[in-house]
């Protein structure tokens, strides 16, 4: 399956590495993107393997590490994971819409 980033997962991305750059060291900055990527691989493996959101079972929410998830839409026909958000854990999760 191809993997997509719509542009809020792009923005979200973004959000949390300019944080991490600016308040952590560069090698923190890297093994968030490693952890990225592996999950990232992880979920084109088994795109089911993390479970359904409880306000959207379209949507799925993966770890990447204990401080952020990864939503994500698997579409089958499309033989697509589409990329939704990247969420720090550490806020209000009122905020979150998936």
């Amino acid at each position: 399956m191809k993997v997509t980033w719509t542009f809020t997962s792009k923005k979200s991305f973004t959000k949390i590495l300019d944080f991490l750059l600016e308040n952590w060291t560069a090698k923190e900055v890297d093994k968030f993107a490693e952890d990225v990527r592996n999950t990232i691989n992880q979920i084109k493996e088994n795109p089911y393997m993390y479970e359904a959101s409880s306000k959207n079972k379209t949507v799925r929410k993966g770890f990447v590490n204990s401080l952020v998830s990864l939503f994500y839409r698997v579409r089958p026909r499309n033989k697509e994971i589409e990329l939704l958000r990247f969420w720090d854990n550490r806020q209000d999760p009122k905020k979150l819409k998936h």
